[in-house]
This record gives structure tokens, C-alpha cells and sequence, in this order.
């Protein structure tokens, strides 16, 4: 059995209900992989969207859910380099293993895992997360240099995990070991059997996440008659209260609520800022929420619109580029602002995330010359 919490003066410590941003509470020691996710710096690396637990839940996406692919944030993995790359873009201190269940490719998730540590030494940080409870897996992972094994046993054994031979396959390990789990509104009694077992056997942390709509969850969640916690959320109602409820409750492991908003408005906007500094160019502007700004131009001769830049209005080469993927001009808005009536093109201010998938979430339309007959 794993140590336990021993004297009454930590237990006090612990039972402290402690607030973080957007309305993410805990108890105890914040695992440490939640702190360096809380400041943006942990890759998260989907290594199969393959899984066996089949949870209607599950809020992955569809272009992730039960394919073998492999995704680096938002980068599908082509090679296993795209990894290193995608890590140093937002200056990584740790790394999420997530799928699907990584145990599923047990050998591609040793090999990133070494791989990472080898890269970046042993102080990265990386803890996984799977469904899976298997000593021999274990094992492997903690030999690569897991540092942080996260639990997710399936629903069905929430109230019996005495008879999974957990507490056998996570006794006497360095690495620390927790369960991850949603609060689901309607297993409340589950839920803190679950809690409980885990003191019980001196595990090291349960991170509980509020429930959420997605684009693959939400027919299932209605029928089950989960509805949204409010008008601008994609939460469920009840969720939220759940979990401030089993963080309330006397025992001495420490206990990590994550909120929907926090996953966007924290952690999100903190890993998209640190990759916004390293890839924005002179011409770009990096706005409060960690998104790209630029000025685009829209025509058929990129070439040609680029040489009227340069040569007509003289403006500076490094704050042009040509954008062969989307077939654009890209310049510094600031400057585009001020020509834009001179050009018989197209022109635009966007606004797009500076994640390799470059997803643009706003579009303004610029006045713009005369198009030629």
C-alpha cells in the first residue's frame, strides 16, 4: 500500500479549499502536471484516438475518435521530429500522453517517451492518461520515465475497484499515480466510492473535470438528460456542483477540479501565447488572448501583388509574405489599414490562432480600389 497522509496537522492542510482561475478549485497539493498546464507548457500528445472503454462521454473529436492518428496540439504527426518541433514552438516543460488509450500502443508510447526525455532531459515533465490498469504497462512506462500515471477506470467500476487489481499494479512505484475522472451529475454515489477507494489505498491525486458538450458526446449526454449549464457554456449543468461537493468531502487525498472555462480561458490561452511569441512574424500583431492579427490580400497573381508592395508603396520586404496554403498576401495590418482604398484587391484583417492548424475566428473586410476591367 502506498504511504498515506499521517499527521493531523497536513490533514488540516489539505482539506483547505484552495481557488484558481476560472473558477478551478482543489485540495492538497495541485498534481504537478496540472501546474505546468496551468501556465500553457505541456504538449499534448494524442498518440492514438483508438480506445476499448467506449465512454458515452468521451468528448474527443471526430477526426480523432477511434482513428490510429497522431497528433502534437494541434499538429497531425507526420514523423516523430514534428514532436520535438511542436514542443520547442511553445517552449514545453512537459508533455500530456493522451488518446484514445496510449496503452493500446504501448510501444509507440515508450518510444515518444524516451524520446522527449532524451530531447529535453529529465526534467520534463510527463504524465499519461489512460484506461487501462495493467502492472506489466505500468512498468514499461515507469522505466521510460513516466513521471505521472492518470487512471481513468470505465464507469462500470467506479463502486468495485477492489476487484480490478489496481492497488497491486500501482504499489511501491516512484512515479506518482492518481485517477482522472468527469463528474457526471447523476453518479454522485459512484463517484465517491470511487473518491474514498483512492484515499483508502494512499493514492496521490484525483483530478476531477467538469462535464462538457462536444461534437461527438452531446446526442448521448441528452439522451441521458444532461442539459448545458447556461447560454454561453458547452458544460453540464450540475457538473460543477458535484465536484465542489467531493472536494468537500473529509479525506485526505488531494483533490484537483478543473472547470470547463479554465481549460480555454487558462490553459489554452497560456499555451497559444507561448507559441504566438515564437512564430509571429515582424508584421503580425499578438493580441491579449494569444491570437495572430494580420492583414491579408486576396488575388490570383500573388507574385505580382507582392512586387506592387514592394516597388509602388515601398513597403519593408520582412513585412510581406507570400501564403501559398491559402493562396494570399500577408502583410502587417497596420500598414494595409492605410493602403487598402489604393489596392484592386481584396483586403482584410484576420484574425487567427497560431496553432499549426491556423484556425481563423475573425474576418473584417477593408475598402478596398477599383478592380480592373
Amino acid at each position: 500500500m502506498r504511504e498515506r497522509f499521517k499527521t493531523q496537522t497536513v490533514c488540516v492542510f489539505l482539506m483547505k479549499l484552495r481557488s484558481m482561475e476560472a473558477g478551478s478549485r482543489y485540495v492538497g497539493t495541485l498534481p504537478k502536471g496540472c501546474k505546468i498546464c496551468k501556465e500553457g507548457a505541456k504538449l499534448v500528445l494524442l498518440v492514438t484516438g483508438k480506445c476499448n472503454a467506449s465512454c458515452f462521454y468521451c468528448p474527443l473529436s471526430l477526426k480523432k475518435k477511434g482513428r490510429d492518428v497522431i497528433y502534437a496540439n494541434e499538429l497531425k504527426v507526420r514523423k516523430k521530429e514534428d514532436i520535438i518541433e511542436e514542443a520547442k514552438l511553445i517552449d514545453a516543460l512537459g508533455t500530456g500522453v493522451t488518446g484514445g488509450d496510449p496503452l493500446l500502443v504501448l510501444e509507440r508510447t515508450i518510444e515518444f517517451i524516451t524520446m522527449l526525455k532524451e530531447e529535453f532531459g529529465s526534467e520534463h515533465h510527463i504524465h499519461l492518461y489512460t484506461s487501462t490498469i495493467d502492472s506489466k504497462a505500468f512498468d514499461a512506462l515507469e522505466t521510460a520515465g513516466l513521471d505521472e500515471l492518470r487512471i481513468h477506470p470505465h464507469l462500470s467500476l467506479w463502486k468495485k475497484m477492489a476487484e480490478t487489481g489496481i492497488e497491486d499494479a500501482i504499489e511501491s512505484r516512484k512515479m506518482k499515480i492518481g485517477l482522472e475522472i468527469p463528474a457526471l451529475p447523476n453518479k454522485k454515489e459512484e463517484i465517491i466510492s470511487l473518491v474514498t477507494y483512492a484515499d483508502n489505498v494512499g493514492m496521490d491525486f484525483i483530478n476531477i473535470n467538469e462535464l462538457e458538450f462536444s461534437e461527438t458526446n452531446w446526442k448521448k449526454l441528452k439522451m441521458k438528460g444532461f442539459e448545458v449549464k447556461d447560454d454561453i457554456s458547452s458544460a453540464v449543468a450540475g457538473s460543477e456542483e458535484l465536484a465542489l461537493e467531493i472536494l468537500r468531502l473529509d479525506l485526505s487525498i488531494p483533490r484537483h477540479y478543473c472547470s470547463s472555462s479554465f481549460k480555454d480561458r487558462v490553459q489554452l490561452r497560456n499555451r497559444i501565447m507561448r507559441r504566438a511569441k515564437n512564430i509571429a512574424r515582424p508584421g503580425d500583431v499578438i493580441t491579449e488572448d494569444g491570437t495572430l492579427l494580420k492583414g491579408i490580400i486576396e488575388g490570383k497573381n500573388l507574385k505580382k501583388i507582392r512586387e506592387l508592395l514592394l516597388e509602388i508603396f515601398e513597403v519593408p520586404d520582412e513585412l510581406i509574405l507570400i501564403d501559398k496554403e491559402k493562396k494570399r498576401v500577408e502583410i502587417a495590418p497596420w500598414i494595409l489599414e492605410e493602403i487598402s482604398t489604393s489596392l484592386p484587391y481584396d483586403c482584410y484583417i484576420i484574425e487567427e490562432y497560431p496553432t499549426a492548424d491556423r484556425l481563423e475566428v475573425e474576418r473584417e473586410k477593408l475598402p478596398s480600389g477599383p478592380k480592373p476591367r
